[in-house]
This record gives C-alpha cells, sequence and structure tokens, in this order.
C-alpha cells in the first residue's frame, strides 16, 4: 500500500483509503458477513477471491461499459481504481426466482413491479431477466423497489441506462459463465458517475459476495440449489438459532474450511485459472 494513502472508510469487507483527488485504493478484508453482521471468524483468501474474480470480469466487460479499475496490487486483495460519485441504488439482475424475489413473488406475484407468470416454484428460470433496483441501507437490509421509485433517485435518464447496461452485464457474462458449468441466478451491480457524468461500473463485479452462482449440473427448480457463496455459513448460523443481531457466532474449522473451498471453487471454475497463481501473479486475470 501506498505510504501517502489516507484510510477514510470500512465497509463490511473492505477498506478504502484514498491515494489522492482521483484515486482510491479497496482493500478486501477476509471478513464474512451474514444477516448485514460482520462475523468475528475469518475466511482465509476470500478478499483475495472478490478482488482477483472482479478484476477479471473489470477486464472482460470493457466493451459494455467502462469501469473504475486502475490497477490491481500484487497482495492480490488491494485495487486502485477512480473515484466516482456512486449512485443511491443497487442494480440486481434476477434471471432465476430466489431470496427474497422469491419470497416477494409467492406475496404477490410479482417482483419489484414485474408481474411475474404463474406457477413459478423456487429457483424458476425466468422467462427473460428481470431488473430489480433495490435502495442502499446504511443500516439492515436493502430493500427492494420498483421503478418509480427508483427514477425518483436518480432520474429517468439514468435509470433507463443503469437498466440497459445491467441486463446487459447480466447476459454476457450469465453465457460466458453456464458454458463453464456456472448458473448466475442474480446479481447485485453498482455504478458511479465519473466527472464528465459518464456512468461507470464500480465496487465488486460477479463474485461470490455480489451474485448467487449454481453448480449447472446440480441445478433442480423447486427449492434452494447449493451454491458457491456464502450461503453455506448462513445455513450454519440459521441452525443454532442466532437472532442475526450482534455480535454473531464464531465459525467452527469445518465451515470455515468448506466455505473457503467454495469461494476458490467459484474462482477457478469462472476464470480457469488457478487460485495459487493468481496469488502469485494477480494480474494474470487481467490478460
Amino acid at each position: 500500500m501506498s505510504e501517502t494513502a489516507t484510510h477514510v472508510a470500512s465497509g463490511k469487507v473492505r477498506e478504502i483509503y484514498a491515494v489522492d483527488d482521483e484515486r482510491l485504493l479497496l482493500v478486501a478484508s477476509d471478513r464474512i458477513s451474514t444477516f448485514d453482521v460482520v462475523l468475528p471468524t475469518p475466511i482465509p483468501d476470500k478478499g483475495r477471491v472478490l478482488t482477483g474474480l472482479s478484476g477479471f470480469w473489470f477486464a472482460r466487460t470493457r466493451e459494455q461499459v467502462p469501469n473504475h479499475l486502475l490497477a490491481l496490487r500484487a497482495d492480490g486483495r488491494s485495487t486502485e481504481c477512480r473515484r466516482l460519485e456512486m449512485l443511491p441504488i443497487e442494480c440486481v439482475v434476477r434471471g432465476y426466482l430466489a431470496g427474497s424475489g422469491w419470497k416477494d413473488y409467492r406475496a404477490t406475484n410479482a417482483v419489484c413491479g414485474h408481474l411475474l407468470p404463474e406457477g413459478l416454484v423456487e429457483s424458476s428460470r425466468l422467462p427473460t431477466p428481470i431488473f430489480t433496483p433495490a435502495t442502499k441501507a446504511q443500516t439492515g437490509h436493502d430493500e427492494n423497489i420498483d421503478r418509480d421509485a427508483a427514477v425518483a433517485l436518480v432520474g429517468e435518464d439514468v435509470f433507463d441506462e443503469v437498466e440497459r447496461l445491467s441486463l446487459e452485464l447480466y447476459d454476457v457474462v450469465s453465457a460466458y459463465a453456464e458454458k463453464r458449468g456456472v448458473i448466475l441466478a442474480d446479481t447485485k451491480l453498482e455504478f458511479g458517475t465519473d466527472s464528465a457524468g459518464n456512468l461507470v461500473l464500480a465496487d465488486e463485479a460477479f463474485t461470490p459476495d455480489s451474485s448467487r452462482f449454481w453448480p449447472a449440473d446440480e441445478y433442480a427448480e423447486g427449492g434452494a440449489q447449493p451454491s458457491f457463496d456464502k450461503q453455506f455459513v448462513r445455513d450454519y448460523c440459521e441452525s443454532l438459532g442466532w437472532d442475526k443481531t450482534y455480535p454473531g457466532p464464531e465459525l467452527p474449522d469445518d465451515v470455515v474450511a468448506g466455505t473457503r473451498a467454495r469461494y476458490v471453487e467459484a474462482f477457478e471454475l469462472l476464470t480457469e485459472l488457478s487460485f495459487d497463481d493468481y496469488c502469485a501473479r494477480p494480474e494474470i486475470v487481467l490478460e
């Protein structure tokens, strides 16, 4: 890390440093959160997986939209990026019915204003992917919102553009992942604007923390799917009867090892690179 970088903020996973007026340094820790609570037990190498996968996708989606990435640092978990004015919405695309989308559908037959066909079940593939924005909650959970609420936050022109870009990015990455035996069920993207007002893809992109990745050979609609994300940790925490308030439970060694293995497997399946090779030379994901 640059000696002149100044710590400016901490997120659930990332530490943010200011390099200068135009650049930030994002350092992805190995912290893991469930139900919006950071747990006391880290997952080794999780930050490197998130950083490496984000870099991999940033390099492969430049034709669709510019992104904030300037460089990956040698530690494999630090990203030098452009400063942006971030939009106040999460840009979520769903290709399958899972998570809060499934809960909304059961209650209303719709998700974020998208009326869906009757008779869908948990994990059903949707007729076409849908854009379902959410608020960025400072505390507690993000909340799904409809088009009107999102337009009120960002304006109609910006909303239409991030909807178009998000759906296009989902199509590109889901097709890429499917060829490698991985289903991209849904994903959350974040955009900001640069000094000229251009939309720029930022934060992280298509990682196990921001996306639901399922093994295609095990997919069967009608229930929850095995996944390459922190669902393993969520399931363990749920089994304890924990009230989902701070402090979270410590994780046993087998849960830590199983979670790390899922993150690394996702990295290697999607990039077709060795994770050890990435750790030795992070820029390999940009090539």
